[in-house]
């Protein structure tokens, strides 16, 4: 969620420029939940391959057998996109609820 905020204040200009060349509240909102769920998604695969590669890693160290079931990683790979979403939702909406006017002046 800091992450997203801090995307939102750094880009309040271009939400204004956008909104004010015609951009509609849900483009905005769209836009950032779009970059929330791409970057949680990205982040779950990243710790999916470093878990499993770990695991590889302990599992031949020790010689103890490894097991991977492919439902529990999509379900973990969902899980952080539902986190996104939840944690990307409060700073799209507050992208998308800006004024344009006062997020062209914005500095």
């Amino acid at each position: 969620m800091n992450i997203m905020l801090v995307s939102v204040t750094e880009r309040t200009r271009e939400i204004g420029v956008r909104m004010a060349v015609g951009a509609k509240p849900r483009h905005i909102l769209a836009q950032f939940l779009v970059e929330a769920l791409t970057l949680s998604i990205a982040g779950g695969v990243f710790g999916l391959v470093l878990g499993i590669g770990a695991a590889q890693r302990l599992a031949s160290q020790f010689n103890w057998p490894m097991l991977i079931q492919p439902e529990i990683a999509v379900i973990a790979v969902c899980f952080s996109a539902l986190v996104g979403i939840g944690f990307g939702l409060y700073p799209a909406r507050k992208a998308s609820r800006l004024d344009p006017i006062e997020a062209l002046r914005y500095e």
